[in-house]
């Protein structure tokens, strides 16, 4: 039985389809969850209420809030917490606008043991990526849908200082928009 040239045709066709197909639906695998990006319990674009409730539940960590005089929407929040797979301690710094982080920066004085810890959870989330040098310091950067997570480190006088920032590029651009509106900078 002799098939239509046409059928041969549609065959090869969808083989072509699914061969292209096959490198994206590896890279996404590889890449990682589709959610919004997060660190030890804390994404871009959470509510400044979910963000203490975090820390507390964080060996008692704390986060104390202030309204910028500028823009009476932007709130500015420091605070600090135990890592919990470490003991050790970590600052918090974050911006918020309308009670919602736009930038969320943990950071501290860490461990060689605790650095990787922390980049191999980030790596593992997110897929691996090249560390980038600028001077002393170190970086590796993630974006997933309009939000990013860079880790940063750098040895200063036989101490690794690292953070983690997570930004919801969102947030901002709304913010940025609504400013440019109304006539602000």
């Amino acid at each position: 039985m002799r098939l239509p040239h046409s059928l041969f045709r549609l065959a090869g066709s969808l083989v072509a389809v699914m061969l292209l197909a096959a490198p994206a639906a590896i890279a996404q695998s590889i890449a990682g969850p589709t959610s919004p990006l997060e660190f030890l319990g804390f994404q871009p674009g959470a509510t400044l209420d979910d963000i203490a409730t975090n820390i507390r539940a964080l060996d008692g960590g704390t986060l104390r809030c202030d309204r910028a005089q500028s823009d009476r929407r932007v709130t500015e929040c420091r605070g600090s917490f135990v890592d919990p797979d470490a003991g050790a301690a970590v600052r918090v710094w974050l911006s918020a606008i309308d009670s919602v982080a736009a930038v969320l920066t943990l950071s501290g004085d860490v461990a060689p043991d605790q650095l990787d810890r922390w980049r191999n959870t980030l790596e593992r989330q997110y897929g691996r990526v090249d560390a980038k040098v600028q001077g002393p310091q170190w970086m590796m950067q993630w974006v997933r849908q309009g939000r990013m997570a860079r880790l940063t480190w750098k040895v200063q006088r036989q101490e690794r200082v690292a953070s983690v920032s997570l930004v919801d590029g969102h947030v901002l651009d709304g913010w940025g928009r609504e400013r440019r509106g109304r006539g602000g900078s």
